[in-house]
This record gives C-alpha cells, sequence and structure tokens, in this order.
C-alpha cells in the first residue's frame, strides 16, 4: 500500500484531499500545525496525524520519509500590504515556500531512489504572472516562487519522479470565505489526480481543473 502525506490535511482543501486519497486505498498521514486538532480530525477521517509546523520546522517527520506521495497543501493568508509590517512575510515564506521546500528535500530523493514519487503541491493563480499576481500582501508572492519551485524541482528530478502544481480555484474553506464557488471536493480534485498519476502523467506543471494553466 502507497503512503500519502498530506500538509494541513485536518481541514478544508487539505481534509478533502486527504479523504480523496484515502478512498483510493492509499495509507494517509495528516501533517497539523496543532496536535489535537489534527488527532481529532484523523480520528473522523480513519488516518493517521503527525505534528508538522511548517512555520518552524526544525525536524521532518519520518512519515515525510517514508511517503510515496508529497501534498503541500498548507497554506496562509494575511491581506494586509506587503510592504507593511503586518503583512508578515517572512512567516508566510516559511508555510508556503521555506516548509514545502523542506519537506520536499528530505522526501523526494528517497522517493526516487525507491522508483516512485509524486508529489503535489497546492498553488493558486494569485501567483502567476500571467494573471497579474493577483494575490493580496505576501501571498502571491510566495505562491509565485511556490510555482517556480515546482518547475525548477520537476527540472532535477529523477525518473519516476513527478511535481507538480495547482490552483483549486475559489473554495469554501476558512480562507475562500462562505461566498466561495466551489466545494472543498472539487477543489482538491486535480490535487489528487497529481497525485495519482500514471507514469506517462506531466510533471513540472501548472493545472486547474485537470488542465494546464499559465503561469
Amino acid at each position: 500500500m502507497r503512503r500519502a502525506f498530506v500538509t494541513g490535511g485536518n481541514r478544508g482543501i487539505g481534509r478533502a484531499i486527504a479523504t480523496g486519497l484515502k478512498q483510493d486505498g492509499f495509507d494517509v498521514v495528516i501533517g497539523t500545525r496543532d496536535a489535537a486538532a489534527g488527532a481529532e480530525a484523523a480520528e473522523e477521517m480513519g488516518v493517521r496525524a503527525v505534528t508538522c509546523d511548517l512555520a518552524a520546522l526544525n525536524t521532518v517527520p519520518d512519515e515525510v520519509m517514508q511517503c510515496d506521495v508529497l501534498v503541500n497543501n498548507a497554506g496562509v493568508l494575511y491581506e494586509a500590504p506587503v510592504l507593511c509590517a503586518e503583512a508578515r512575510f517572512e512567516d508566510t515564506l516559511a508555510v508556503m515556500l521555506r516548509g514545502p521546500y523542506q519537506l520536499m528535500q528530505s522526501s523526494v530523493p528517497l522517493m526516487g531512489a525507491r522508483g516512485y514519487c509524486r508529489v503535489g503541491i497546492v498553488s493558486s493563480d494569485w501567483g502567476s504572472f500571467h494573471e497579474g499576481l493577483h494575490g493580496p500582501g505576501a501571498y502571491g508572492v510566495a505562491k509565485a516562487a511556490l510555482n517556480a519551485l515546482t518547475l525548477a524541482a520537476a527540472r532535477e528530478a529523477p525518473t519516476g519522479v513527478k511535481i507538480n502544481s495547482m490552483c483549486p480555484g475559489w473554495v469554501k474553506t476558512r480562507m475562500g470565505g462562505a461566498a466561495a464557488t466551489r466545494t472543498p471536493e472539487e477543489g482538491a480534485d486535480t490535487a489528487i489526480w497529481l497525485a495519482t498519476l500514471p507514469e506517462n502523467g506531466p510533471t513540472g506543471g501548472f493545472f486547474r481543473d485537470r488542465k494546464p494553466l499559465s503561469w
């Protein structure tokens, strides 16, 4: 049985991704910042949880090293202008760029050596230069950097490794708000697809609704 590790898997899109992968037969582990919230969600979902605070990641959990699929989903959104102190620029980059990079740096070579690796990165068209980099504050900057990491890592990845990012669209989550037009399950669909790509599937791409999206 293949193992999948999903960051921020206790709620919203991450929870929908983790649930979908479990339904597809994966041994799913969710990484959460709050240990109590993670344990509660994991019990409800029938998966396992480990504490993985990307804002202050010192040690990569063993479960990440042992996974076959890594889904970097966790994110934060602070709407303050990027040049003001309230933008929390460092925190944003820690959660949405440095943390995912550390997880990938630690796990992808191991997965590649085993001959199978899928990395799905939950990004956003707010981090797309083609779309005008519309994300508020530091959010769009971090997502743009995450998209760049996707492409750079995919170019260096060994055979059997596929690394892609995706935009879930506007999803009804704590971050997206009640007015959003998509359910978490709809937002999770492309991430689940990327996590289960066949050997002839794409790598180094940016997708929405399973279709290529301009960077």
